[in-house]
């Protein structure tokens, strides 16, 4: 059952994950230049291979976590405290961006065969380290070693690829007006600084809380 605690850590969870997730970068840049392409319905195709490696990314950081908070609670607090440090780092960085974004854009899809899109899409979020690094240094501080693993994994990836999929569609489907809208500073800063500014608030949480 669901208790108080947890919903109160889904609650804080979503909008942190949301405001990641929609913050520019390799896998929303290449959705929005596979939309502006190719078009919405077969960027679908990169999007499935996506959410796949994602899901792994996340499945793997939690059962990570999990093995060192249940084998060595020691560990497992030093790492909640890198994590914790991490965040608030990727936090400053943010903050620090002056409206750059941190990728360089893709021009155009090479190959529109459907599995070439998926792998593409696959391959982007798994060879990704700082997807692997992220993942790892948020899930800590929502997860509780008092519940079980299974519906806490259940419920955190739902949302997880929930979120990253209505990302790559606003990408996607938002084309050459998304485009000019990240193309100005301004925009750009406000979002990094509100991703920041949460991730500052989770790493302080998870190193103090």
């Amino acid at each position: 059952m669901i208790t108080l605690t947890s919903l109160s850590l889904v609650a804080l969870f979503i909008p942190t994950f949301f405001f990641v997730s929609v913050t520019p970068g390799m896998c929303m840049m290449l959705s929005m230049t596979m939309g502006m392409s190719i078009g919405l319905k077969r960027t679908f195709w990169m999007m499935w291979g996506e959410l796949l490696g994602v899901a792994i990314v996340a499945i793997a950081s939690v059962v990570g976590i999990a093995t060192v908070m249940l084998e060595y609670p020691s560990v497992f607090n030093l790492l909640k405290y890198i994590g914790g440090a991490y965040l608030i780092y990727l936090g400053i960085q943010l903050w620090r961006s002056k409206g750059k974004m941190s990728f360089n854009l893709i021009n155009e899809a090479q190959n529109t065969d459907r599995l070439n899109l998926a792998m593409q899409g696959f391959i982007t979020a798994i060879a990704n380290p700082k997807g692997w690094a992220f993942f790892i240094s948020l899930l800590p501080p929502f997860i509780s070693p008092d519940m079980p693993l299974v519906p806490q994994l259940v419920i955190l990836l739902s949302i997880i690829l929930m979120i990253e999929f209505l990302c790559l569609i606003l990408y996607a489907s938002g084309g050459k007006t998304l485009s000019k809208l990240l193309q100005k500073s301004g925009n750009v800063r406000l979002l990094n600084r509100i991703s920041g500014s949460l991730m500052m608030g989770v790493g302080i949480w998870l190193a103090f809380g």
